[in-house]
């Protein structure tokens, strides 16, 4: 079974909606694969595409979550912004809780360094204007000034994890849009894409023929020939 992501599965899924998406996973069973209460910082102009690398957090104790732990060059946070690779898309587990952060902006800012494809977590970023201001795309429930050490502490890198109340394994392929952050299982990422693709299509010449005034009945689905002829000749028009 494959473990990487080809590059041309990669670029099909940076041109479709986390929305069509989940209408492809949903009928493959899948129906919790959107990542809850999670948002873009700022708007991109391309998808988020890669596979999950992961750090997982536990609530703080006290005694053992001071500033010097920062001193560790293994801590897990540190480590996992060091270690996630290029293309790939790191994902926190901060437990949906917001009320620290999950990182800053210096720490994203190294990844965006490093060329990791988007960062993501179900907490808060520190720094938030300056992180939606970089090129990387990050997702975040809102900003949260506290450092993470006030709440979270950093307990391992590269695992399952939760995160907005998906589970996400090391490896499967991440999406983000302006809308939010689907997770694909790596084994199916190839079909969804091609299907996806092929959905968008559809949707793009029955989204021109709603705002031109068509019904969607029989259209959206199709559920009669004439839409899927007429669909047809705008795939040659538009070579899509």
């Amino acid at each position: 079974m494959t473990t990487t992501l080809s590059e041309q599965t990669r670029e099909k899924l940076k041109s479709v909606s986390t929305a069509t998406l989940c209408t492809a996973l949903f009928k493959r069973g899948l129906r919790n694969q959107f990542i809850q209460d999670v948002r873009p910082l700022s708007p991109k102009k391309t998808n988020m595409v890669g596979q999950a690398f992961t750090l997982r957090y536990i609530p703080a104790r006290e005694d053992l979550n001071t500033l010097d732990v920062f001193r560790n060059p293994e801590h897990p946070q540190r480590a996992a912004v060091e270690r996630c690779p290029p293309g790939a898309v790191l994902l926190m587990d901060s437990r949906r809780d917001a009320r620290a952060a999950s990182a800053g902006s210096i720490l994203v800012s190294r990844l965006q360094v490093r060329g990791v494809a988007g960062v993501v977590t179900d907490g808060g970023f520190r720094d938030s204007p300056e992180i939606a201001g970089l090129d990387i795309p990050a997702y975040h429930h809102r900003p949260s000034a506290p450092t993470n050490l006030t709440l979270h502490q950093a307990i391992e890198i590269d695992v399952p994890i939760g995160c907005g109340d998906v589970p996400v394994f090391p490896g499967d392929v991440v999406v983000g849009d302006n809308e939010g952050v689907v997770v694909i299982p790596l084994h199916l990422a190839e079909e969804i894409a091609d299907e996806a693709v092929e959905m968008t299509a559809y949707e793009d010449f029955v989204t021109e023929e709603v705002l031109a005034g068509a019904t969607i009945i029989g259209l959206y689905p199709a559920t009669s020939e004439a839409p899927r002829a007429k669909f047809a000749e705008w795939r040659k028009r538009n070579n899509r």
